[in-house]
């Protein structure tokens, strides 16, 4: 976007921000969703075809093994439990002894097929991160489709019950909150403490963190924005809360995101606006391992500021 130069703010602030050693591989299983959320940078949905084969998941666990810095994978999509090669590639990983975790829209567990996935995920002791973005009914409804807060408190109730959540169980489950418009997310313990007081009362559900996370200003969001004639009072928002701090932790320094058919990416929203890592389109069969990018230059444009804005915002919350 015009007028927004997250470059130069880097340099305003004396920040010159390179990767680290890699410890988080983000990789997008597909686009195939049973949901099509208001506020998706991915435009996942019912009705997208794009599907990670194989001979990706196959390279993909070799790099993994090849790599010794990874501690965790990320799995993600749309609804990554919606691809046929889910089950495999996390039991390979986990056999690796790295830690998982599944970004779950919870209402996936009670689609056909899906019946048995919770106890998977249990046997796997996988982490699950499950958005919802309120703890009342109409505001989920209103940004993720009717019914499917309903939904979503029945697979938290469904996840509770084999432990996720519990105290002692050793089964993480948390929940991730985006604001509904062109506004910042709160104070994430905060929130946190308000989400743990109204689920347990109201439902009994128990979870382990909050994770807040800022819109980001691409794809469906951008074009909500634009129909709303909120776009540049949304940017003019995120870079007057620019966070010097915040920007020094951003994900993208520890992290690599791979895409559905095998590319690579500083990040996932970086992947939906196809802007390769390095500059130059890269896929996993062009590399050995993911130290290739030790100390590599990160690709940054005018979205950036929505992750270093306030508290900063990354896909395990709050930076800052």
């Amino acid at each position: 976007m015009n007028g927004y130069n997250f470059h130069s703010t880097l340099t305003d602030h004396s920040l010159s921000l390179h990767r680290r050693p890699v410890t988080t591989l983000q990789l997008n299983m597909g686009k195939l969703c049973n949901q099509a959320c208001l506020h998706c940078h991915v435009d996942a949905g019912p009705n997208r075809t794009e599907n990670m084969e194989k001979e990706t998941v196959d390279r993909l666990l070799e790099i993994i093994a090849a790599t010794d810095s990874i501690e965790t994978v990320d799995i993600t999509g749309g609804a990554p439990e919606l691809n046929p090669h889910f089950r495999f590639f996390v039991s390979q990983i986990r056999a690796m002894g790295k830690k998982v975790i599944d970004r779950c829209n919870l209402t996936v567990l009670f689609e056909p097929g899906q019946q048995d996935t919770a106890e998977f995920l249990m046997d796997h002791k996988v982490q699950i991160v499950c958005s919802l973005p309120c703890y009342t009914e109409a505001n989920v409804d209103q940004q993720r489709g009717k019914g499917v807060f309903g939904k979503s408190i029945e697979g938290l109730l469904m996840l509770n019950a084999l432990g996720y959540g519990i105290p002692g169980t050793g089964l993480e489950l948390d929940l991730v909150y985006n604001p509904g418009g062109a506004s910042l997310p709160g104070d994430q313990k905060k929130l946190e403490s308000d989400y743990k007081q109204r689920l347990h009362q109201d439902f009994g559900i128990e979870f382990s963190t909050l994770f807040t996370i800022t819109n980001m200003p691409i794809h469906r969001f951008e074009h909500y924005l634009n129909r709303e004639g909120e776009l540049h009072n949304y940017m003019d928002l995120l870079t007057t809360n620019f966070n010097a701090c915040a920007a020094q932790e951003i994900m993208c320094r520890d992290l690599v995101s791979v895409s559905w058919d095998g590319k690579l990416f500083d990040c996932d929203f970086n992947q939906m606006l196809d802007m390769p890592i390095n500059g130059s389109p890269i896929s996993v069969w062009d590399i050995s391992s993911l130290s290739d990018f030790n100390d590599k230059p990160i690709k940054f444009d005018s979205h950036c500021y929505g992750c270093t804005a306030g508290a900063g915002s990354s896909c395990t919350g709050a930076l800052n």
